[in-house]
């Protein structure tokens, strides 16, 4: 008799949306479940991952493996999927359910291919494909440019791409998706929270549920156990590369910026918000050391919209080392903004 596959969810979104969020929420309220999550970051620090690591009391261990209090197993995943994955499964006691949260500029697609590969295939399937979105930001139009707008664009000038490189990445995401969780659902009304649940449907290919959220507390038993064996459901996922056009990261770039030790809060909010609004500046992640505090700061930005809140404390030897990981689109000015966040 074959074993049963270990359902993995695959969290996508933009930059900011929320994912690391909801994987947390979920992380806290495994109800005794095994879980592993992985983290697919783009950027040069493990931002997402120490903040799900922040779950767990005990200092962390170096390896890519990290074992939470509640039993979660913390990956970071690069080139090293496959080797991860079948380790994971490998393991005296194999997880039970396993989430991938995908950097902000990943397309779910070519990952959900990754688990048509013959190792996998017999071992796992994919549960559920969760795309995350800033219900403000969608309900702005940010990410869903107008599609009459692009049809005259490509009329006069057939040279023209079809989308921003924003919008391909977030069309891509809902197209994969077989729900998706409109966060910060606070920050609008009624009726703009239903613009952005039209946008959704409106580019999903087909129909799927829209659900509202806050800080990413959706209840595990809507995101988990959809059983949609989205491996063997890709023709009805239709994306933008789907037909061998090429996709890299090459659309964004990506800084770390090393910060001194700031004077309060407030001061270094003030600084993202005025590199924000200088520059084009999409997603701002990082740690901060302020002046007299024991805690370290968390710092996250979309736009010139910024949170901050302290974490957890500097443990025992650990070097208080500010560093904002900054992402913007191509040709963005690095060099300004660190002397932004930088000065004094």
């Amino acid at each position: 008799m074959s074993l049963a596959k270990v359902p993995v969810t695959i969290v996508t979104g933009f930059l900011g949306a929320g994912k690391t969020s909801l994987v947390r929420h979920l992380i806290e309220n495994a109800n005794g479940r095994r879980l592993a999550v992985l983290v697919n970051e783009f950027g040069d620090i493990g931002i997402d991952g120490e903040i799900l690591k922040g779950c767990a009391d005990p200092t962390c261990p170096e390896d890519a493996i990290v074992e939470l209090t509640n039993g979660c197993l913390c990956c970071t995943v690069a080139d090293e999927f496959m080797p991860t994955m079948t380790a994971l499964l490998n393991r005296k006691e194999p997880p039970e359910h396993i989430l991938i949260e995908t950097s902000g500029l990943a397309l779910p697609k070519p990952l959900l291919k990754a688990f048509d590969w013959p190792d996998l295939k017999t071992r796992i399937t994919v549960d559920g494909v969760i795309a995350v979105a800033d219900a403000e930001a969608v309900a702005d139009g940010r990410f869903a440019p107008d599609p009459e707008l692009v049809a005259r664009q490509r009329a006069g000038d057939t040279s023209i791409d079809h989308d921003t490189p924003l919008g391909e990445v977030f069309e891509d995401q809902v197209a994969c998706a077989d729900l998706v969780i409109l966060n910060k659902a606070d920050l609008l009304d009624e009726a703009r929270l239903a613009v952005a649940r039209e946008v959704v449907l409106a580019e999903a290919p087909r129909p799927i549920p829209v659900i509202a959220a806050i800080e990413g507390r959706v209840d595990p038993r809507v995101v988990l156990g959809l059983g949609a064996a989205a491996e063997d459901d890709l023709d009805a996922r239709p994306t933008h590369h789907d037909h061998g056009e090429p996709h890299d990261h090459d659309d964004f770039e990506t800084v770390a910026i090393t910060l001194p030790e700031q004077a309060s809060q407030a001061d270094i909010v003030a600084k993202v918000e005025a590199a924000a609004r200088a520059h084009n500046i999409l997603r701002v992640k990082g740690y901060v050391a302020i002046a007299g505090k024991p805690m370290r700061l968390l710092v996250q930005g979309v736009g010139s919209r910024v949170r901050a809140q302290f974490d957890r404390p500097w443990r025992a030897g650990e070097e208080r080392l500010s560093r904002l990981v900054v992402i913007g689109e191509k040709g963005f000015d690095a060099a300004a903004i660190a002397t932004i966040l930088q000065g004094a």
